[in-house]
Formats: C-alpha cells, sequence, structure tokens
C-alpha cells in the first residue's frame, strides 16, 4: 500500500464518522450503536496496522470511543485528523507501514535518507522501530514468545523485554543487550518529543550500530 492510498483511507474513516454523528438527534447525546461499533472497529484496525499496538493513537481512540455518546465520536474524529496530519507531513513510522516505499528500498535506508536531510528526530524512529520489529524476528527463530498473559488476555511483549528475553537465553552478548537498551531509550525520546535530548551524531552511530547488530544477528 503506497502513502497516498493509506491517507485516501484515513480520509474515509474521517467521513465515516461524520457520517456517525450525523445520526445524533438533537434532542439525544448518543449516536446509532450499529455505526459507532462499525466507526471504532475500522478506526482502531487502521490505527494499530498503520501505527503499532502501542502507540498513542491506537490507546487513545481505544479509549475515548468506547460508547455511543457524540462527544466520543468527535474525540476519534480529532485522533483521526491528528493521525491524518502525522501521515501528510511525512511522519509516519513503522516497519509494516510505509514513509513513501515507492522512493525508499528498505527502512534503514531511508533513515540514511533522512539523516542527510538532518532529519534526526524521524531518522531515530525509523531506525528504532527497525530494530524493534529485528528483536520479534530473533525471537521467533530462537523460539522465545512475543506475547505474554495478563488479566486472562495476551499481550505482545514491548521491545525492552524482549531484549530482557534474548539476553537471557544467550542469544547475543551483555554487551549487545546495553547497546540495545540504549538505542531503544533514543528511540523513544524522538517518539516522545524529547529532540533536545540527543544529537544527529549520536542518531548516525545508532544507525551504524543497530546496522552492525542486525548483520551479526541475523534472522
Amino acid at each position: 500500500m503506497k502513502l497516498d492510498d493509506i491517507i485516501k483511507r484515513i480520509e474515509q474513516l474521517i467521513e465515516m464518522g461524520k457520517k456517525v454523528l450525523a445520526t445524533c438527534k438533537k434532542e439525544e447525546d448518543y449516536v446509532d450503536w450499529g455505526q459507532q461499533k462499525g466507526f471504532r472497529s475500522a478506526g482502531l484496525s487502521f490505527l494499530e496496522r498503520t501505527f503499532g499496538l502501542d502507540h498513542p493513537y491506537v490507546k487513545e481512540f481505544d479509549t475515548y470511543t468506547d460508547n455511543q455518546y457524540m462527544s466520543s465520536i468527535e474525540a476519534g474524529l480529532g485522533i483521526l485528523e491528528a493521525a491524518k496530519n502525522e501521515i501528510s507531513g511525512g511522519w509516519l513510522f513503522t516497519v509494516k507501514g510505509l514513509v513513501s516505499a515507492e522512493i525508499f528500498a528498505d527502512f534503514l535506508d531511508m533513515a540514511t535518507y533522512l539523516l542527510q536531510g538532518n532529519y534526526k528526530d524521524p531518522a531515530a524512529v525509523v531506525i528504532g522501530s527497525v530494530l524493534e520489529e529485528h528483536l520479534r524476528q530473533l525471537c521467533n527463530k530462537n523460539n522465545i514468545s512475543v506475547e505474554f498473559s495478563q488479566d486472562g488476555k495476551m499481550l505482545h511483549k514491548k521491545a525492552d523485554r524482549m531484549n530482557a528475553d534474548l539476553s537471557n537465553a544467550n542469544v547475543y552478548n551483555k554487551l549487545d543487550h546495553k547497546n540495545v537498551t540504549a538505542w531503544l531509550d533514543l528511540r523513544n525520546k524522538a517518539a516522545h518529543g524529547r529532540y533536545s535530548e540527543y544529537t544527529k551524531d549520536q542518531v548516525g552511530l545508532m544507525l551504524s550500530g543497530v546496522t552492525d547488530f542486525m548483520t551479526r544477528n541475523s534472522v
């Protein structure tokens, strides 16, 4: 799927949400139950596939659209609008998604391109996403579960936990574990807007380090 297709899909979801709002009668404060459920399911599916399960957009959309109140649908539309602006601005970072995939052969090449253009922050997020997906594949290769049970639900492990599990299983050494921890921390700073806490040079070192790590610990 190309970037234009993703933008088109989110625009369809926004229109869908507006139609749900239109089902609200003047004397009531809630919308049609069936259409609300359809909008919620479609929105969650899109956001999860595009941004990943742990992204704030997913969590907020899940929380705010879990009822029939008009204000909840309005909140869901606000989240989709914010996501659309992020995508349209080129800030779409997910290994399974794409950022102009028709231009970039792979994500590490994309990170190099971003760094060359002095876009250290998106570069850091891209590199971190690639690293997280590689950790997941390493877990699968070594029969290490990438999920855990909590309150009767199966949840996806976060990157830090996969890193610890891989190190404890001696898939790679303690120095690699320490480096991965530092790279994930840098990625998290970038993802949460803490841009002043790292430099372009540090992102460059992260890129070369992650590339070397993935080469030595192939899947």
